[in-house]
């Protein structure tokens, strides 16, 4: 039987770079393909200071993979990442937003864009986008994750990515690639704990900079983690863009369902479908006693779906082990076991749903 991906990845960790880290920790390995026969290649993209060192760690790399079970035949490509020219001014994210006319346009190469809000915050919100999106990586899908939650941008530290983007021209911004996915965030522009101090056009701004500079390539799907509520992100993104349709994120708790309601209308009143629902935190079982335990209520975000005819996606438990991964930079849909087949269902139900209805061919260029 052929290895599985995380076979591979897992013997693919265990390399070490001559800088320190892993070719899987340092997002080094691109294009992994096995065939059913076990014949396994991937290429191994360093950047072009590095790369002419990587010649052993090349060689390690396909000696650790032959080794595994399964594999007949193994190929590995070293290449360098185009060399980025300097340049005398960075970007500069966050300025007043350009006219927009002619109504929702469509960004370039983006087959669907589809939004994850919710009515409050605390609801993990961030941590459902974070781990659908590398869910629907997983399934073979182009996926991009941009971080609009302009005063609490998260998805740095959650997709375990730190580098500040580069940009050749000082107008073009280079997207990060973690987990399969392709990621921005302006927490990736600023320092850590800076602040962020803007009054409303410049969040708009800021919004259309993400989505307009960043070279984005071609995508099936740019997931969205918008910051709580209904404000100038949510308004901007819906009128200036193409929104394919939103995902709403809830606890059942009654607080909680109050908002997300709300934030369900809001989407309503601006056109945009509602793709479905999701229901975070859903239970805690003990690991000690197997007990399960309903510490925000049950059932409230599907009978919520089911009173607004909209689609129900699915429930992701309450778990510590999502708490940590997402800490650590290490996604749980990125692993295995039942948190990841959690939203490995949630992505499936989004795929039949969604992407099967509306085609999944390569993303076009509108």
């Amino acid at each position: 039987m052929a290895p599985t991906r995380d076979d591979v990845l897992a013997a693919l960790g265990c390399i070490a770079l001559p800088n320190g880290g892993d070719l899987v920790s340092a997002d080094l390995v691109r294009a992994l393909d096995i065939s059913p026969a076990g014949a396994v290649r991937f290429v191994i993209e360093a950047a072009p200071e590095i790369a002419p060192r990587l010649a052993p760690v090349r060689d390690a790399a396909e000696a650790a993979v032959a080794r595994l079970d399964g594999v007949t035949a193994v190929s590995v490509v070293l290449t360098a990442d185009r060399p980025a020219p300097a340049t005398k001014e960075p970007v500069r994210i966050g300025r007043h937003p350009t006219p927009a006319g002619g109504g929702p346009q469509a960004i370039p190469g983006i087959a669907r864009l589809i939004p994850v809000g919710s009515g409050k915050g605390g609801v993990g919100k961030s941590t459902v986008a974070a781990n659908l999106a590398v869910a629907l990586a997983r399934t073979g899908l182009r996926v991009g994750l941009l971080d609009a939650d302009i005063y609490g941008p998260s998805q740095p530290r959650m997709m375990g990515v730190s580098k500040r983007p580069a940009s050749p021209d000082g107008q073009t911004i280079e997207p990060l690639h973690a987990h399969g996915v392709t990621l921005m965030s302006i927490g990736l522009m600023l320092k850590e704990d800076e602040p962020v101090i803007w009054r409303g056009p410049m969040l708009m701004g800021a919004l259309q900079q993400l989505l307009g500079q960043v070279a984005w390539g071609e995508l099936d799907a740019l997931l969205i983690d918008l910051p709580p509520g209904t404000g100038d992100i949510q308004l901007t993104l819906c009128q200036r863009y193409r929104v394919t349709g939103a995902i709403v994120v809830s606890t059942p708790q009654d607080i909680a369902l109050l908002d997300a309601s709300k934030a369900i209308g809001a989407f309503e009143r601006l056109n945009t479908p509602i793709l479905g629902l999701i229901e975070n935190m859903a239970a805690y079982v003990c690991p000690s006693c197997g007990h399960e335990a309903h510490l925000f209520g049950r059932g409230g975000v599907r009978a919520e779906a089911a009173r607004r005819g909209v689609p129900f996606l699915g429930e992701i438990p309450l778990s510590l082990e999502i708490r940590e991964s997402g800490d650590a930079g290490q996604p749980i849909a990125a692993g295995t076991g039942p948190m990841a087949e959690a939203y490995a269902a949630l992505a499936a139900r989004l795929v039949g749903d969604v992407f099967n209805a509306t085609g999944t061919a390569p993303a076009q260029t509108p």
